[in-house]
């Protein structure tokens, strides 16, 4: 398993849309594609029957959120949000959360992480190119950016003409934390791995006391493993540029975005892996520290957490 930043991508199609269970020398692994990124599902020996719902079950929540809040479909949520032109949406409980908790990283990040920056992929691309946006662009994008510009009184929010939200900062790591506490209630005490892109958690331990084994993957070796970390609960969430950036002229741009410039912060760690009780808590910390670039390690002592940084 290797840690990576990919989030959510054009959904896979419905034919496309099948888990493989297969049976390891120890454990059974589950596998399937969603959010843009491959999926694993590790179960300690159960039955087969057991472990075959384990894997459905992960992989149609994991297809669930990815439908509900992926920003490349026409028929969710963020699409009625993003095409609303100004007019009020109404917004059901779940997504009213993920909402709350974007204000609350907004806030705690002084502004640098927000929701509504996804207009600015409209002059970023990070496909590894040589693209890079003039200053112009990014300043015509500017003003449809802002959490101070949107009205959200829950269940109800509105967004100025022009302006959009993006869940793909938040929604893996929700995802991930949403799927292990599913297979938890299947299967209670039954240890059971759950792996989207690189972002991981256990919620109990294997009855035969052995640790998951997960990869980081190294920042410079796109599929290679940086280091090699034992698990026996929690979470681990990765945030970094392996596979995402531009680079010209030999500067290389990584797709993390500070929201009040539109530029990716200068002098930030490559990656940044954090261990913490969930995923989500995991993934916050870790986007967070490289969005204080060279303060990241500093942000992270103080948070008292386990980290690693390339």
């Amino acid at each position: 398993m290797f840690a990576d930043s990919a989030i959510a991508a054009a959904p896979a199609s419905e034919q496309q849309r099948t888990a493989e269970l297969v049976r390891g020398e120890d454990h059974w692994i589950g596998r399937f594609s969603a959010m843009g990124c491959p999926c694993e599902v590790l179960i300690e020996q159960v039955p087969a029957t057991l472990a075959r719902r384990l894997v459905d079950e992960v992989s149609r929540c994991a297809w669930r959120i990815e439908a509900k809040f992926s920003r490349y479909r026409d028929d969710n949520i963020v699409h009625l949000i993003n095409t609303s032109a100004g007019r009020p949406v109404s917004v059901d409980e779940e997504t009213a959360k993920l909402l709350d908790f974007a204000a609350t990283l907004t806030r705690l990040s002084d502004g640098r992480f927000d929701i509504t920056c996804g207009v600015l992929r409209k002059a970023w691309r990070f496909d590894g190119g040589d693209h890079v946006p003039l200053q112009s662009e990014i300043d015509a994008l500017l003003p449809l950016i802002g959490w101070h510009r949107l009205s959200w009184h829950s269940p109800v929010l509105s967004l100025q003409p022009g302006m959009q939200i993006d869940f793909g900062g938040i929604g893996k790591e929700y995802a991930v934390d949403a799927a292990v506490a599913l297979a938890s209630g299947i299967a209670r005490g039954v240890s059971c791995l759950v792996n989207f892109g690189g972002d991981v958690a256990v919620r109990h331990p294997r009855r035969d006391g052995r640790a998951w084994r997960v990869g980081v993957e190294s920042a410079d070796r796109v599929g290679a493993a940086a280091s090699i970390i034992s698990l026996t609960r929690g979470a681990l969430a990765t945030s970094g540029d392996s596979r995402r950036f531009a680079l010209k002229d030999g500067k290389r741009y990584s797709h993390v975005l500070d929201a009040r410039t539109g530029w990716p912060v200068a002098n930030s760690p490559r990656s940044v892996t954090v261990a913490a009780e969930s995923c989500t808590q995991a993934g916050t910390l870790a986007t967070l520290a490289l969005l204080q670039a060279d303060a990241a390690e500093a942000l992270l002592r103080a948070q008292k957490v386990r980290y690693w940084l390339q």
